[in-house]
């Protein structure tokens, strides 16, 4: 919105014009109307942007998910680290291909059903001997609408991964997201972590497409 300048100085409210820069008589809805119009416009709210098109969420979906990862992270280009239509599906690729030691990343799923959800991570995706990440981890589903479920504070079961399987959330041998080896299959249960619903229609369901971003 373009400021619109004026010739004296907008009074605080309850406060007197100057002399010349009051509103004739009868006038006064107009003077309103100018004020509203010369109010700085509000900012835009932060957005996540991704490098190249995602061929799991929309545009919409996009800008609804990023003002719910952490702020130091927002209006940075986000670039596609590993996705199944052009890596294959294979856990140990996408681990080889998880960015930087330390890096944020998010992992956007897509079943058969077209549901569509996730994951975010504030330290790379990566094989593991036990859990790991911190309390930015949360998870998120569009079903249709945008849910996201943070960190309860309950356990500190925010990933795990090894060759066979990723565990995303968990307690009471329940995972809010599970996936295979060959990212062919996976699962999602309410867990302690997260207090999560089923991400997916199915608490096991069907990849069809996976992608992992990370910052460029």
């Amino acid at each position: 919105m373009q400021m619109l300048t004026a010739t004296c100085p907008q009074p605080e409210e309850d406060e007197e014009l100057p002399l010349g820069c009051g509103e004739p008589a009868g006038e006064g809805q107009l003077g309103q109307e100018r004020a509203l119009a010369a109010a700085p416009a509000l900012e835009e709210p932060c957005r996540l942007v991704l490098s190249t098109p995602s061929s799991i969420l929309q545009d919409k979906e996009i800008q609804e998910l990023g003002p719910h990862l952490p702020p130091r992270l927002m209006e940075q280009p986000w670039r596609l680290l590993y996705c199944t239509g052009r890596d294959g599906f294979s856990l140990r690729t996408l681990y080889r291909c998880g960015g930087q030691p330390g890096s944020p990343a998010l992992l956007l799923i897509r079943d058969t059903e077209a549901q569509a959800f996730g994951a975010f991570s504030a330290t790379t995706i990566r094989c593991s001997n036990g859990f790991y990440g911190t309390g930015e981890t949360f998870l998120f589903s569009f079903s249709p609408e945008l849910k996201v479920f943070r960190w309860t504070g309950r356990n500190n079961f925010f990933m795990k991964g090894d060759v066979d399987l990723l565990m995303v959330g968990g307690g009471s041998g329940r995972f809010g997201l599970w996936l295979d080896g060959d990212l062919h299959h996976g699962g999602s249960h309410p867990c302690e972590t997260f207090d999560n619903e089923t991400l997916s229609p199915r608490e096991e369901f069907c990849v069809q497409d996976l992608e992992v971003w990370g910052l460029a």
